[in-house]
Order: C-alpha cells, then structure tokens, then sequence
C-alpha cells in the first residue's frame, strides 16, 4: 500500500455492487477495505484506520445504524458516509443523527459518490486542530481526538452529546438557553419540536456524566436553559 493513498472502508452486502466500488476507488488511486457485512467492517477498521467509511444500512445481522453506533463509539471523528436504497426524508434524517456525515441514495452515480467522499476528506484536511480542552474539576474533553472523561472513565459520547458537552463547556458557568442549543447544534433558528429531543440528549449526557457518588456538573436552570458548573455553592 502506498502510504499517501487515501484509504476506504466499505461495507456493502450485494457482491456486484461492492464489486464495482471497489473497482471504481482502486482506480482514482484509494486502497480499498471491502466487506460484506457489518462485523467484517468493524474488524478492518480496527484492523486498519481507514480515512473514510461507506456504509449500507441494509446489512445481514446487525442493522447498518447499529454498526454506525458502533463506529462511533470507536472513533467519533472519522468520515462516513451511508450509501443506502431507504430513501425516506426520515431515514436520512435517521442516519445523520446517528452521526453520518453525509447520506447518498441508490441508484446513484458514481461520480457523485466519488465526488461527495472526495468532499468528506478535503473537510477533514482543512479542519483546524484547535490544541486548547476543556477541562472543569475532573471533566476533561479533548477536542483533536474528540474524547471526554471524567477521572479515568472514559465517557464513550456520541457526536451529538460530544457537541452538546462542548457547547456547555465553552460557556462554563452562565445557562445556556434552548434556542442557542438548537441554533448551534441543529442549525436552524426555529423547532419547538427540538425541546424533547433537547431534554433527551441532556439526560444521556447527565447519566455520562455526573454518575452516583459524582458531584453534579450540569444542572437545569429553570427558564434559562442549562448551565454546566462545579461551583459547590450552586443549587438546581
């Protein structure tokens, strides 16, 4: 393998059309890591880092939205992008919730494909690498490798609670309301309909976080938003 060689993972069920992928990337000059179901991807790439990933979602076994979880609890950072015949505005919505970085429907052009996982690593090339963390009392979030902790407990956060810690860290100390969170994380200024989901991913986040026996970080600040905080003095 050429060390300057972009590397692909791809997971795919149909033969012929991870056949032809394969073929396709090998020529513009990727080293290819094919497989045919979910667990052989998460083998390859913990096997080897790939650059970027293509995933099916109609995969035998596990679901491919199992495996993306999967992925990202490994590795929250690397590029992936779901290549599937659901086609639904829910299922694509679905899928980059889950933490896709972009969604591409069959039938496709393989041009476009090609086109899209060039994007996807030209992002990650062009991505400032920012050497300043957070850290408030035994919390640490590392943004280059996108991992928190909270002592020797690793926190094993999605993208979405990645980004919610975040944003609460850089404003430590002052709430937080909903409409930021919704804006920053959703990127849109209006959707009540976000509330719900706004309070579910701050109940995954708490249940990470502040485990029993912890001093609380993230505390409620009843209509104002949410505010994260080691002051010993403050009260929810």
């Amino acid at each position: 393998m050429q060390p300057n060689k972009p590397i692909i993972l791809i997971t795919e069920d149909e033969p012929k059309v991870l056949g032809s992928l394969v073929t396709g990337f090998r020529e513009f000059g990727f080293h290819v890591l094919p497989a045919l179901t979910g667990e052989e991807g998460l083998v390859l790439l913990l096997e080897t880092k790939p650059d970027v990933i293509i995933l099916d979602l109609n995969l035998p076994g596990r679901d491919g939205l199992e495996i993306l979880n999967t992925i990202r609890r490994h590795d929250s950072a690397i590029p992936v992008l779901i290549l599937s015949a659901r086609d639904t505005v829910e299922d694509r919505v679905s899928g980059l919730e889950t933490g896709a970085d972009d969604y591409l429907t069959k039938p496709f052009a393989f041009s476009e494909l090609l086109a899209r996982i060039k994007a996807l690593l030209r992002r990650e090339i062009g991505k400032p690498k920012p050497e300043v963390d957070y850290k408030l009392n035994d919390l640490e979030l590392h943004i280059i490798t996108r991992k928190a902790f909270r002592g020797a407990r690793d926190l094993n956060l999605t993208p979405k609670e990645f980004e919610l810690l975040a944003l609460l860290l850089r404003n430590r100390d002052q709430p937080v309301s909903r409409k930021i969170l919704i804006q920053e994380l959703w990127k849109v200024d209006r959707a009540t309909s976000l509330n719900n989901v706004i309070d579910v991913h701050i109940m995954r986040l708490r249940k990470k976080i502040d485990a029993p026996g912890e001093s609380k970080l993230i505390h409620t600040i009843r209509g104002l938003g949410f505010m994260i905080t080691d002051n010993p003095d403050f009260e929810n």
